[in-house]
């Protein structure tokens, strides 16, 4: 969804180039579906999807798929205008800003949750989250460092620095020139550049984002392509997803795969509802690990680590904090999302990956088919049973039976699924069971077998 969000804001910016130059892309056929697009003239039509959106995760898939070594090259020369486009609209823009446009510097609160005032802010901060995606990768290189215990802070937190302090930056020339209503856009540096002035030096801007987003777009289709791969290889997957192409010795159909999903999303989608996707998907992500870092140091103390989190009693607990205070900040809607991928994934795991990994568990003595397709169903029906429960007491509820009897209702609905999916997984133990002593009672050697 990282790559949805990113080619989503290139096709702003592309839009928005193409029009400097006196092309013009059709506003339906460059928003997501639904989406209201004013022209020009005034009136309003309504958004089919994104098509630049879907051409460049085209572009970028078929790239991979020819090959790694030409896709690191494209990916080389084009990584280093993403600085120097932040520095040239920064310096070139910051004569246009007016500081009556950061009054107030906190827009008050309207009374309702995430729409300005303080709320607003942690809403705003925990939806561009995912801007800090990435950052986390530096680790992976620890054994590679001279010295892993000193170079890996100073890696991490210095690159976070460096990179927050150009967002401030960014930010505060992009709201001082245009008010901050009119940002609510996939290309706010676009029109904040085309606002500022400064003539050819906006179109250069826009080159810059476009060349700096399609690398970025290029990194994560790579890197989730492979991560779908090595899944397979596992057994995570099917066995079929980890072919790789005869003749240009890439993950083929991981690639392809994960470029027609990006595709879809990124066509009908908002560059808000993926960033939200994609922040509490992160943030998510960032709380087990630093719930996993702690257990880890607890329960294998004396693990070699190549290197060691300082202080970690204080940092891993909030690191966690902080980043439940974010996903506590995001839209009731992202939630919703987030507990069906959650649902999904739960499926898939339980459903094929858990039986076919290469880690998996060994077969149960006496383990039928149908006994399997039971435990399947028993945990299909507490995790979904589970779901729909909360989402019925955290939101439906108030709309169609409020009250009592509407907790009584989503209380109920927990104590069925659990109830269910624990009865089918105690009728499948049985099965086993009984399964096992018949086969050793049959031949001793059959059970072994």
């Amino acid at each position: 969804l990282g790559a949805v969000t990113v080619s989503i804001g290139w096709s702003g910016y592309v839009v928005s180039f193409l029009r400097d130059v006196g092309l013009h892309i059709p506003a339906q056929l460059s928003a997501a579906r639904g989406t209201l697009v004013t022209l020009a003239d005034g009136t309003q039509v309504t958004a089919i999807f994104n098509l630049p959106a879907v051409i460049i995760i085209a572009i970028v898939t078929l790239l991979l798929v020819i090959g790694i070594r030409e896709s690191a090259n494209v990916n080389n020369v084009i990584v280093f205008v993403k600085v120097a486009v932040v520095l040239l609209f920064i310096v070139g823009a910051a004569h246009a800003v007016n500081p009556a446009n950061w009054h107030p510097f906190i827009p008050p609160s309207t009374g309702v949750r995430g729409h300005f005032g303080w709320s607003g802010v942690m809403q705003g901060a925990g939806i561009v989250f995912f801007a800090y995606i990435g950052f986390d990768a530096v680790s992976t290189a620890a054994q590679e460092a001279k010295n892993p215990k000193r170079d890996m802070p100073i890696s991490i937190i210095g690159s976070l620095l460096i990179c927050t302090v150009l967002y401030i930056a960014v930010s505060a020339v992009a709201t001082g020139i245009v008010p901050y209503l009119q940002l609510d856009v996939p290309d706010p540096i676009a029109v904040a550049a085309d606002h500022a002035g400064v003539g050819w030096m906006a179109s250069l801007i826009k080159l810059g984002a476009i060349a700096g987003l399609s690398s970025v777009i290029l990194v994560m289709l790579l890197g989730q392509s492979r991560i779908f791969w090595t899944m397979a290889d596992d057994g995570l997957l099917p066995k079929f997803v980890s072919r790789v192409h005869p003749k240009f010795q890439t993950p083929w159909i991981t690639t392809i795969v994960t470029g027609v999903v990006v595709a879809c999303f990124a066509a009908i989608f908002t560059v808000r509802e993926a960033g939200s996707l994609v922040s509490i998907g992160t943030l998510l992500a960032f709380v087990i690990v630093s719930i996993g870092v702690l257990v880890l140091r607890i329960r294998e103390p004396n693990l070699p680590r190549t290197f060691k989190t300082p202080v970690v009693w204080f940092v891993a607990p909030m690191g966690a904090l902080s980043a439940i205070a974010l996903m506590i900040s995001l839209p009731w809607l992202t939630w919703e999302r987030l507990i069906y991928w959650f649902a999904f994934g739960i499926v898939i795991y339980f459903g094929y990956s858990l039986y076919n990994s290469k880690l998996g568990p060994r077969k149960i003595a006496g383990e039928t088919g149908w006994s399997r397709a039971l435990k399947i169903a028993g945990v299909i029906w507490i995790v979904f049973g589970s779901l729909g429960s909360i989402l019925w007491l955290a939101r439906y509820r108030t709309e169609y039976i409020p009250g009592a009897l509407g907790i009584v209702i989503g209380l109920a609905g927990f104590v069925l699924a659990w109830s269910l999916g624990a009865l089918l997984n105690l009728v499948a133990q049985v099965s086993d069971h009984t399964h096992a002593r018949h086969l050793m009672m049959e031949s001793p050697g059959n059970l072994e077998k």
